[in-house]
This record gives C-alpha cells, sequence and structure tokens, in this order.
C-alpha cells in the first residue's frame, strides 16, 4: 500500500525510522538516546534511511 498523504509519511518516518543502533549489541534505542538501554554503551548510530528496499531522500 503506498503512501500517497505527506503527513501520514511523516508519521511512519517518525516511529519507524527515526531510532538509533548499538554498535555492540544492536539494540534499538530511542532517537534522543545517549547510551544504549541494553548494555550501557556510548556507541549509537542513527538508524539508515531506508524504507521498503528504497533510500528515502
Amino acid at each position: 500500500m503506498p503512501l500517497n498523504d505527506p503527513e501520514l509519511m511523516r508519521i511512519v518516518m517518525d516511529r519507524k525510522l527515526n531510532k538509533k543502533i548499538c554498535r555492540r549489541c544492536g539494540a534499538i534505542n530511542p532517537y534522543r538516546a545517549i547510551k544504549c538501554r541494553r548494555c550501557k554503551s556510548y556507541d549509537l548510530r542513527p538508524r539508515k534511511l531506508r524504507f521498503g528496499g528504497k533510500k528515502i531522500k
């Protein structure tokens, strides 16, 4: 189901793509996180902006 509504697309991106991933254990954390919730590491990276196999600009 394609998303044509820009407001709905923004909501989907906020819920699914705006996360941080821990480089040590792979846990998904909130985007504002400073350290990992599982292993307490500070080595976090933003999630790659890919949705459905296509890169979003």
